[in-house]
């Protein structure tokens, strides 16, 4: 099956450029932490987690949403949706890692353990940035001529769906971050009018306040 007009998958892109920031800046500021400094260390595990549920919602959404209807759809093309689901899972293997040590380093701030969660995130960062790129350069061509425009949109609905309610303004933040002007008016120009005011109202200082502190040493 192939659309009538191939799809604009560009948001996709600027969900990637939120990974690119966020996922290298992780071991860094896991080392960072004054050993003991528990205050310090719950904090940056906090963020820790909201990113690893982004990107978990996300790649999740993908695997049961997206690559399924492609694996239907192409032929010659199924070895590079097949890569897509075998990068998901060593990424998810690297996460469920991180994941298992956090509660360790956040309720000691042990330099040993942060050591250890922080190589952890330097070999999850390669695997995760390979995945990317060849999404982005295998993968989205092949999205935006064999899936139609409602297709695509049910990524988005679902990851607002099983996002908790309290960290959606901070994912907007995270992409308002790295969205240019015009993909500013496109993705606030589709929220509903009180989450807009919301946002304005609440959510942009918050965001703020969250990444001058979680980036000030």
């Amino acid at each position: 099956m192939t659309t009538t007009a191939p799809i604009d998958t560009s948001e996709m892109l600027t969900v990637h450029r939120v990974f690119r920031r966020e996922f290298p800046m992780a071991a860094r500021l896991i080392r960072a932490v004054r050993p003991g400094d528990v205050a310090r260390a719950r904090f940056v595990a906090g963020h820790l987690k909201d990113m690893r549920l982004g990107l978990h919602h996300h790649h999740t959404a993908e695997d049961e949403l997206l690559w399924p209807l492609l694996l239907a759809r192409v032929d010659l093309d199924a070895d590079k949706v097949l890569l897509m689901e075998a990068q998901h899972h060593r990424v998810d293997e690297l996460l469920s890692r991180s994941a298992d040590l956090l509660p360790r380093w956040e309720t000691t701030a042990s330099p040993e353990v942060g050591e250890e969660l922080a190589a952890l995130y330097d070999q999850l960062w390669p695997v995760l940035l390979e995945h990317l790129v060849a999404e982005e350069t295998e993968v989205l061509p092949l999205v935006s001529e064999h899936i139609s425009q409602a297709e695509w949109n049910r990524l988005g609905e679902r990851f607002e769906g099983e996002t908790p309610k309290d960290k959606l303004l901070l994912f907007l933040g995270a992409l308002l971050e790295e969205a240019t002007p015009a993909e500013t008016a496109v993705m606030l120009g589709k929220l509903p009018l009180p989450a807009r005011l919301l946002w304005y109202a609440v959510g942009r200082r918050a965001y703020a306040r969250r990444v001058r502190r979680l980036r000030t040493p």
